[in-house]
């Protein structure tokens, strides 16, 4: 009897027991598809990044070393504000790109040439095609420069390699498909971050001085000059026409629902990641010159202030100097001929193969260098030639975005509306006081 009872207590026990580790191993179970279905998510959302990226190349090419580093070995830590506001804006702007280009499953340019007339719609694409050669040419004479630093290289002869580099980066583009190219494209995108934040650990700015810097002034003229090109060097107009094509041919035309709010969610992510990288990057150059370059001669061109970097700095840190503009060259002169021919393709509704159009788009940029003009001066010059297109593509850009018809859910909503339309008066009225001071300067 005694055994029996100790018998039934110990089939109870372990049957206690059995259940007891079912439960454990059934919330176990819960637990490992719990922590699968997060790392899928968390996969899916990264397999989902990578056109803001490609976008976020045009942000730190060779124009805006050459504006950035002008801006601070003239003026220290004064235009920081400009860095840190064009850089939120462009998010802005590359953002609503972005979403036009996958709720309607189409780019900019096509939608912008499907709703104007013959001559205007060829005058539109003049102005936007000298915003793309605006951008070649800087991108070129940068690479030509990095590889002059790099191995002593003449310009003419760096231009030529560059631009055959570039098209072998677009052949990968064209023969391999989208994805391949943006992991191509963010690999330099890393290089060229690498290249320009390494100063910063050599010699460190003032955290009061940057602080000072975020406070919105000018000191003159040139600083409205400086300040416009370096707007047009982070706020691009081709790679905001480029940015709805990026998503268009990653997505195509996705219905509404919940699969395009979450396309729209993560192309949101992969803006905000892309843009705070190209960010740092643009303010790590000017706060390299602040700290590193005042009081040097020479620093106004590229050349002057790898020298100066390479003294202050030490050689390594010249090296990587070097090597950063030479990928941001290379990266950013094939994403510019890309905008160039998605612009040529949605407004005259004609498509150029993307090495012929890299071949001819390279001329004038041999040419200047064939010449023998400042390529810092070129540079320069371009940015501001950039800035003065913005308004032409984001004024169409904020209309399309802003039309419930076209977007649907997806419209823009007000504060986004005031924001964007913010932007443009601010770039609009920045462009006039250049003019106007300019004329009254001559």
């Amino acid at each position: 009897m005694t055994f029996a009872s100790d018998d039934h207590r110990t089939l109870a026990m372990a049957h206690d027991e059995r259940v007891s580790d079912g439960r454990a191993s059934d919330a176990t179970g819960a637990e490992g598809v719990g922590a699968a279905r997060t790392r899928r998510r968390f996969t899916g959302r990264i397999a989902l990044l990578g056109p803001a990226f490609v976008a976020a190349v045009a942000y730190v090419d060779p124009g805006n070393v050459a504006t950035n580093l002008q801006a601070g070995a003239r003026y220290g830590y004064l235009l920081v504000w400009v860095l840190v506001v064009a850089t939120a804006s462009a998010g802005v702007v590359q953002y609503l790109s972005a979403k036009l280009g996958l709720s309607t499953g189409s780019s900019l340019p096509e939608l912008v040439g499907s709703r104007l007339g013959t001559s205007s719609r060829l005058a539109y694409w003049l102005q936007a095609e000298a915003v793309a050669m605006a951008t070649d040419l800087a991108e070129v004479i940068g690479g030509a420069v990095a590889l002059y630093l790099l191995f002593d290289l003449p310009l003419l002869l760096g231009g030529v390699i560059a631009g055959v580099v570039s098209l072998a980066l677009l052949a990968i583009q064209n023969r391999r498909g989208q994805r391949p190219f943006e992991r191509v494209i963010t690999g330099l995108l890393l290089v060229i971050a690498v290249g320009f934040l390494a100063g910063l650990f050599v010699a460190p700015p003032s955290p009061a001085d940057v602080a000072a810097g975020l406070v919105p002034r000018f000191d003159g003229l040139d600083s409205v000059f400086l300040a416009t090109a370096m707007l047009g060097a982070t706020v691009m107009p081709h790679v905001v026409y480029l940015h709805s094509a990026l998503t268009r041919d990653r997505f195509g035309l996705v219905p509404p629902g919940p699969e395009r709010r979450r396309l729209v969610g993560a192309t949101r992510t992969d803006v905000c990641v892309a843009m705070l990288l190209a960010g740092t990057v643009n303010v790590a150059m000017l706060l390299v010159a602040a700290s590193g370059l005042r009081g040097h001669d020479g620093v106004d061109t590229i050349q002057g202030a790898h020298e100066a970097v390479t003294a202050a700095l030490g050689p390594a840190v010249g090296v990587l100097f070097a090597v950063g503009l030479l990928a941001s060259g290379l990266a950013s002169t094939s994403v510019g001929c890309y905008a160039g021919s998605v612009i040529m393709e949605g407004l005259l509704r004609r498509r150029v193969n993307l090495l012929a159009r890299r071949a001819v788009t390279l001329i004038p940029a041999l040419i200047v260098l064939a010449i023998g003009t400042d390529p810092t001066g070129v540079l320069v010059l371009s940015q501001v030639v950039l800035s003065f297109g913005l308004p032409f593509v984001l004024v169409p850009l904020l209309v399309l975005t802003s039309n419930r018809a076209l977007m649907g859910s997806e419209v823009n909503g007000a504060v986004t509306s005031t924001i964007g339309w913010l932007i443009t008066g601010a770039i609009t009225a920045l462009n006039a006081v250049l003019v106007v001071g300019l004329v009254t300067d001559l």
